[in-house]
């Protein structure tokens, strides 16, 4: 286990400023908007603030005031925060994130999750925070072997946090994050006292009846996958099919890496949190730039196939495996898929706590870090 701090060179900075300015672009068709992707005056826009405004260093610094570390697991790099409470009896908990994702993503809850006091709550809500990346995202490069899913960085997020002498701690995050942290419940129930997602994916068993005494709210949210199927799943299918023709355009092109990052946040967010900047142009750029300098596009797509064949017995009604640990969920209104709360105890019986939003979408630390900390907060009280 080394300490790590993120240096990137300034040529490759240089040469992100050079690939910006010699970007070729292409046309559009008038009057679209954003029904056939990313509008080019946007882009454009965008990649000039990105070559001349934004501040990369920024980021970095901010980064590299927090412990960092890479170690080797089951022959992945795997490079993670490790924010440790002031709290003496702080509850140690793992976070992680989704795609398009990084660590930077909590950014913001990491203080009032780590040192509540000083952020006007109470102490004893106090974690010790285990922050990684996930193998083939961001700096936990190189994969250098196949079958990296859900189940098996679930396995070295045990094998982390044993190594850093945990032996009680919960688990927490969405989108990809979501189904980790649940398989790290899985496979070690009694290290995990709890598992918080802000993502659940529900499915029809196709039993005889099932939809019949669906609300309109729940009809709304089948509604809500069969448009994410048919529309919005593009990015999906290509990653979860063929990631290494994908990784080309996107690890030449930032551009192209631009486009595929920013439309997911444009479509998946709050439409309230994308007009009001609670996700402004740095935090999106923030999360580009790391899958541009570290070059895992294409690494951080090998994920969607290796989970393809996890996800597909779900879709035709498979149930999981069970989970043995208590289960919280918050539902943040604007996400990308939302759950079906009867699907879900049906698929996880012990879900102990659920928590509807009224506002928020699918990056809910960047977009409402406040109202996911209390949440996570009023889940973990219980359990520790």
């Amino acid at each position: 286990m080394h300490p790590f701090r993120i240096e990137i060179p300034q040529h490759a900075i240089d040469d992100l400023h050079r690939r910006l300015a010699d970007t070729r672009w292409p046309d559009e068709l008038p009057g679209v908007g954003w029904n056939r992707g990313v509008p080019l005056a946007h882009l454009r826009d965008l990649a000039a603030y990105w070559r001349d405004g934004f501040d990369w260093r920024a980021t970095e610094r901010q980064l590299n005031t927090h412990p960092q570390f890479r170690t080797e697991i089951d022959g992945a790099t795997v490079h993670f925060l490790h924010v440790r409470s002031p709290e003496r009896d702080a509850l140690p908990l793992v976070l992680t994130h989704g795609w398009p994702g990084a660590v930077t993503e909590f950014t913001d809850v990491i203080g009032p999750l780590t040192d509540p006091r000083r952020y006007g709550g109470d102490p004893a809500d106090a974690f010790h925070l285990v922050i990684p990346s996930i193998p083939g995202f961001g700096f936990s490069t190189p994969l250098t072997n196949t079958g990296w899913n859900a189940r098996r960085v679930g396995q070295a997020w045990a094998a982390l946090m044993a190594r850093l002498g945990y032996e009680r701690f919960g688990a927490q995050g969405g989108d990809a994050g979501s189904v980790i942290s649940l398989e790290l419940g899985r496979l070690a129930p009694e290290q995990v006292v709890g598992v918080h997602v802000n993502m659940l994916l529900t499915f029809p068993s196709g039993a005889q009846g099932e939809l019949s005494g669906l609300t309109e709210v729940e009809l709304g949210r089948l509604e809500r996958l069969a448009r994410f199927d048919t529309e919005l799943s593009g990015y999906m299918k290509l990653q979860s099919t063929r990631p290494q023709t994908v990784a080309y355009g996107l690890t030449d092109s930032p551009v192209g890496q631009l486009a595929w990052v920013t439309e997911k946040f444009r479509e998946w967010a709050d439409p309230a949190s994308w007009e009001r900047g609670a996700i402004d142009r740095d935090r999106v750029l923030d999360i580009v730039s790391i899958y541009w300098f570290t070059a895992t596009a294409g690494s951080s797509a090998q994920h969607y196939y290796e989970g393809a064949r996890d996800l597909a017995p779900a879709a035709a009604g498979a149930r999981p495996d069970p989970l043995k640990v208590p289960v919280g969920v918050a539902v943040f209104p604007h996400d990308i898929l939302l759950p079906i709360r009867r699907f879900a105890q049906r698929d996880i019986p012990n879900i102990a706590h659920w928590t509807e939003f009224d506002r928020g979408g699918h990056f809910a630390a960047l977009e409402q870090p406040e109202l996911i900390t209390s949440d996570i907060r009023r889940f973990f009280r219980p359990l520790r």
